[in-house]
C-alpha cells in the first residue's frame, strides 16, 4: 500500500480536474479467495457527475487469473432511499452504466423476478452486467441441484434460458433505502424521459435493517403521565436557549469534512431575507484538503402550499440575483432541456450565477465517467456542447429561462424590483399531490395532541 502521511493529508482526495492527471489508485496485497496465492486490490475514490462519491475496488490475481471489481459508496447513508425506474428500450440502453450497493434490489417486473438485497456485493457495471450477473448466481449451485432436487434444476434451467435471451423493451427497477445506488442518464444533461427517480422517507423497518437506530419510538403507556411536567420544562428551557441565540451570532461545531473525513469545524448561523423568512445556513471550509460547501435549512416548517418560481434571464444583473434552493427544490432550464431532480442536491444560498457554476462543477471534464476511458465520445461531446452553453449564459450571450420547483415551498429568488411586482419573474402557489406528500414525509407526519 502507498505510503501517506497521517496530520493535515486528507483520506481520499478529490479527482478535480486540476488535480486528475497526477492522481493514482491506491494498492495493497490481498489473499485470493480463488487459489489462496497473493494477488493486488486497486482503491481509488471517484466522483460520480450529479450523484456523490463513490469507492471502486479491483482485485487482479497474477497466479489463477481470477478478477473482481467492487464498489462501495464514499460517504454515509443519505437521509432518504431512492428508487430508479427504467423502460429499457433498445440494445444501446442495455449498456447504462449501473452503481449498486449492497443494500440495493434489483426486480424485472416482465420475469417476476428480483435481485434482494444484500445478496451480491457492491457493483458498477451496466444493465447488461446485472443480468449477467444474475444469471452467474443461478447457475452457480446448478450441478448440486440436478443431483438433489432435478425437477427444481430443471425449472431454474427454464429460467435461466429466458433470463439470458432477455432483449428490449422490457423495465428495470433500483430501489436502495441507503439512497447509494445510481442509474446512468445516458441522455444527459437533457431530462431521461425513460426513467423516473423517486426518493423516499425510510420505515423504521428499513432503519433497523440498515443498522440505524429510528428516529422515533413509543414510549411505555405509564411514561406519558410521568414525563409531562419533564416535558413543560424542557419546552421552556428550549425556548429561552432560541432566545439567546442572536441572529448576528455564529455557532460553530465540530464534524467530518464529506470530502476527505478529516476533522474541520462547520458554522451555522440564522440570516433574515428580505421579503421572504429566515433561513439557517450552514458554512464548511476544510482546512486538511481545501473543501468549501454551503448548506441551506429552512428556519421554518413545510409551508401550506408548493412554489414554482419562474425567472427569463435577459440582463447580465439577472445573473446577481440571491438564490436559495431548498433541498426539496427542482431546477430546470428548459432551454438546456436540463433538469435537477428533487433532493439531488443540498440545499444552496447563491446567486444565479454561483447556481449555474455549480451546475458546471458537476459536469467538470476531468471527471472519469465524462471523460477519460468510461466515458463514450457521444458522452463528452454532448457534456463539451452543455458547458458551452453555459458559458454563454454567464457571457450574458444567451437568454433563457430558470424555473424553482419547490413543493416544500422553502426556496426563494430575489426581486429586483421589491416590493413592486418584477417583470420578469412569476410565483405560483399549488396545491401538492399525494406523491409530493409522500416524498416530503407529510402524510406519515403527526402533530395532534404533540
Amino acid at each position: 500500500m502507498t505510503d501517506q502521511p497521517y496530520g493535515n493529508v486528507p483520506l481520499f482526495r478529490d479527482l478535480s480536474a486540476d488535480r486528475f492527471e497526477d492522481q493514482e489508485a491506491t494498492e495493497l496485497e490481498s489473499m485470493c479467495m480463488n487459489c489462496h496465492e497473493d494477488g493486488t486490490t486497486r482503491l481509488l475514490l471517484t466522483k460520480i457527475p450529479f450523484f456523490k462519491d463513490v469507492i471502486i475496488s479491483s482485485f487482479d490475481c497474477p497466479h489463477c487469473g481470477y478478477k473482481n471489481n467492487e464498489v462501495q459508496p464514499g460517504g454515509a447513508i443519505q437521509d432518504k432511499g431512492i428508487k430508479y425506474t427504467v423502460e429499457i428500450k433498445t440494445e444501446k440502453d442495455m449498456s447504462r452504466q449501473v452503481v449498486k450497493s449492497d443494500s440495493a434490489s434489483v426486480v424485472f417486473p416482465e420475469l417476476d423476478f428480483e435481485i434482494p438485497a444484500n445478496s451480491q456485493k457492491g457493483v458498477f457495471t451496466t444493465i447488461e452486467g446485472l443480468i449477467s450477473r444474475a444469471v452467474e448466481g443461478l447457475e452457480q449451485d446448478q450441478p448440486l441441484r440436478r443431483i438433489q432436487h432435478p425437477e427444481m434444476a430443471t425449472k431454474i434451467d427454464e429460467f435461466i434460458q429466458k433470463l439470458s435471451s432477455l432483449k428490449p423493451p422490457f423495465t428495470v427497477v433500483l430501489d436502495d433505502p441507503t439512497g447509494n445506488s445510481f442509474i446512468e442518464n445516458p441522455v444527459a444533461p437533457a431530462v431521461d424521459p425513460a426513467m423516473t427517480v423517486q426518493t423516499y422517507k425510510r420505515t423504521p423497518e428499513l432503519d433497523q435493517q440498515l443498522g440505524i437506530v429510528p428516529s422515533t419510538y413509543e414510549e411505555p403507556s405509564g411514561a406519558a403521565d410521568s414525563n409531562q411536567s419533564n416535558a413543560d420544562d424542557r419546552q421552556d428551557a428550549e425556548q429561552t436557549e432560541g432566545a439567546a441565540v442572536s441572529k448576528d451570532e455564529v455557532l460553530s461545531f465540530q464534524v467530518n469534512c464529506s470530502n476527505c473525513n478529516s476533522p474541520t469545524e462547520s458554522r451555522m448561523k440564522v440570516v433574515d431575507i428580505p421579503f421572504f423568512k429566515e433561513i439557517i445556513l450552514m458554512a464548511l471550509n476544510c482546512e486538511h484538503c481545501g473543501c468549501k460547501s454551503n448548506e441551506v435549512k429552512s428556519g421554518s416548517g413545510v409551508e401550506p402550499k408548493g412554489k414554482k418560481i419562474t425567472l427569463r434571464i435577459t440582463d447580465p444583473s439577472d445573473l446577481n440575483r440571491d438564490i436559495l434552493k431548498s433541498e426539496t427544490c427542482g431546477f430546470r432550464i428548459p432551454e438546456l432541456e436540463f433538469e435537477y431532480y428533487m433532493s439531488s442536491d443540498a440545499g444552496k444560498f447563491t446567486t444565479v450565477e454561483g447556481m449555474i457554476n455549480s451546475i458546471k462543477e458537476n459536469f467538470n471534464l476531468g471527471q472519469p465517467f465524462t471523460s477519460g476511458d468510461s466515458a463514450r465520445e457521444e458522452r463528452k461531446m454532448k457534456v463539451k456542447e452543455f458547458t458551452d452553453k453555459l458559458d454563454q449564459i454567464l457571457a450574458s450571450k444567451m437568454q433563457v429561462t430558470i424555473i424553482l420547483d419547490d413543493p416544500a415551498g422553502n426556496s426563494y429568488l430575489q426581486n429586483l424590483y421589491a416590493p413592486e411586482p418584477d417583470p420578469e419573474m412569476t410565483i405560483e402557489e399549488y396545491e401538492r399531490t399525494e406523491e409530493q406528500n409522500e416524498e416530503l414525509g407529510l402524510n406519515d407526519m403527526r402533530t395532534e395532541n404533540y
